[in-house]
């Protein structure tokens, strides 16, 4: 029995850790590591909730469920995941990641119960989702992208709104400082604009034109 526990353990670590891989091939916030730990400490978790208090079963009049230990799982974990969220100047990031951690949590609690078919099952769908989706529907709905740039042309920030300002682009927010050194005017400009996920591309090729005039600080 005790290595059919080892290998419950193992199986949800790998599958936390196949998960996390992607997460951290795209850069976010929660990595390999964490899935991993995620889905091993559930499935840990689990684990003890199942065979942790077999000896209270021997007592009279002690009733016992199995499930109140692992139900604290599904919300605790949404502390970690609050954690990878993100709120920085009108963008929220880290959404998917923290789905990911809370889905990665109830993979550990499955295979911990033995559920070996329905954990595996679950941990395919959700890389089908974290990759297939995105590919498949690529082109569907709009992307955030944060900027921020300084420029000693004002008109530059007049044209680069003007050609903003059409249907695969929305400038969500727009913040500019203007800063006088030694008789030289400088522009610092922060805006956040949402693009086409077909024009993701359109939107760097945007600012290549104006590269001449203007000193690019960050694009995320």
């Amino acid at each position: 029995m005790v290595w059919e526990w080892v290998i419950r353990l193992f199986v949800a670590g790998v599958l936390g850790a196949l998960i996390g891989l992607d997460r951290e091939y795209r850069a976010k916030e929660a990595g390999y590591r964490t899935h991993f730990l995620v889905s091993l400490g559930s499935a840990l978790i689990m684990l003890v909730s199942q065979y942790g208090f077999l000896e209270l079963f021997h007592e009279k009049g002690v009733a016992y469920d199995s499930s109140r230990v692992a139900a604290q799982v599904v919300s605790g974990i949404g502390f970690i995941g609050a954690g990878t969220i993100i709120f920085q100047k009108q963008i929220v990031r880290g959404l998917t990641t923290a789905a990911g951690i809370w889905a990665t949590s109830g993979i550990g609690l499955a295979i911990g119960a033995g559920m070996y078919v329905l954990g595996i099952s679950a941990a395919v769908l959700t890389l089908v989702g974290l990759e297939a989706l995105s590919l498949i529907f690529k082109s569907v709905g709009m992307k955030s992208s944060l900027i921020e740039f300084s420029t000693n042309n004002k008109k530059v920030l007049d044209e680069m709104r003007n050609r903003l300002d059409s249907k695969d682009y929305i400038v969500v927010s727009y913040q500019m400082e203007q800063q006088n050194h030694q008789d030289v005017v400088t522009y610092q400009v922060c805006m956040v604009v949402k693009a086409r996920r077909s024009g993701d591309e359109s939107l760097f090729s945007l600012l290549r034109e104006f590269q001449d005039d203007m000193v690019i600080y960050r694009i995320e």
